[in-house]
């Protein structure tokens, strides 16, 4: 089994060192974060690997993961590089880091170095470690960098039940703001919709309710039929004036929900537009 060293070991890293663990592809080595107690941590949740409290501490692995926030990714690779380069003690390994919206651009120290750099990015709220580990199979992963690298984190990816496929690094920015719009917007959306029932005079025991039902609902709706069958609502008949007045009225409310409600109406009457051309053009063509 190949070895891993982790820097930075979050959910993220956690979780992905787990699962390779436990199905035999990488062995997680030595663990560097924050501190002492936090590695020591992250190494009992994975089963597997040595904390350590500086770079110093850290042999030469096959795999380096860099779990570490995306502020922080270009420092960490420059003192990595920085050590390797003063020690001479690290072969040419693979080393990645788990960002969607940088490239493996910001590993170009270690590059120059000629280690195999890359990015892989798994669409998977991590909310919580153990969960992920659950949730993970079937997870859709984005890989980015050199194809050397890239072969090596496939298989290991692919290992553990994930989807990969392929990013253009130029592409990262918009990829990931994709998966915020899935995802990290959904609470927001749901929040300001609670805080606009509780202004209006919904019953504040009434909103959990709410909230269960029409999430359900909702995402059970697209599941099936998919974003433009699943919408409903003023934008799905193209009632332009229902759609202005009520803008008004949030706006008056909350000028910043007022925005959000006219740029997401307009996306939706996009949306719908585009449905009716394509099921007339449909018709047509019977």
């Amino acid at each position: 089994m190949q070895t891993l060293n982790i820097i930075g070991a979050g959910r993220v890293g956690q979780t992905l060192a787990r699962l390779w663990q436990q199905h035999g592809v990488l062995a997680p080595q030595h663990v560097l974060t924050r501190s002492a107690a936090s590695a020591q941590a992250a190494c009992a949740f994975m089963g597997a690997g040595t904390p350590v409290t500086q770079l110093a501490q850290m042999r030469s692995a096959d795999v380096w993961m860099l779990a570490v926030p995306d502020a922080q990714i270009a420092a960490v690779a420059g003192a990595l590089a920085d050590h390797a380069s003063a020690t001479h003690g690290y072969r040419q390994p693979i080393v990645f880091h788990c960002s969607g919206a940088q490239s493996a651009a910001r590993l170009a120290p270690l590059a120059a170095l000629g280690w195999h750099t890359a990015s892989a990015h798994c669409i998977l709220s991590f909310a919580s470690a153990a969960a992920a580990v659950q949730q993970f199979p079937g997870t859709a992963c984005a890989l980015e960098g050199e194809a050397a690298a890239r072969a090596v984190l496939q298989t290991a990816f692919t290992a553990i039940g994930a989807r990969c496929f392929e990013v253009q690094g130029q592409n990262k920015l918009l990829y990931h703001a994709a998966a915020v719009f899935a995802t990290n917007f959904l609470p927001v959306i749901q929040r300001v919709a609670e805080d606009a029932w509780r202004a209006s005079g919904v019953p504040a025991e009434l909103l959990p309710q709410l909230r269960a039902a029409l999430l359900h609902n909702a995402v059970d709706n697209i599941i099936r039929m998919g974003p433009a069958g699943a919408l409903t609502g003023p934008a799905a008949r193209g009632d332009v004036a229902a759609i202005a007045i009520q803008a008004a009225a949030v706006t008056q409310w909350d000028a910043e929900a007022g925005a959000a409600y006219e740029a997401l109406s307009a996306l939706a009457l996009r949306m719908a537009k585009a449905t009716t051309e394509t099921s007339a053009t449909s018709a047509s063509s019977h």
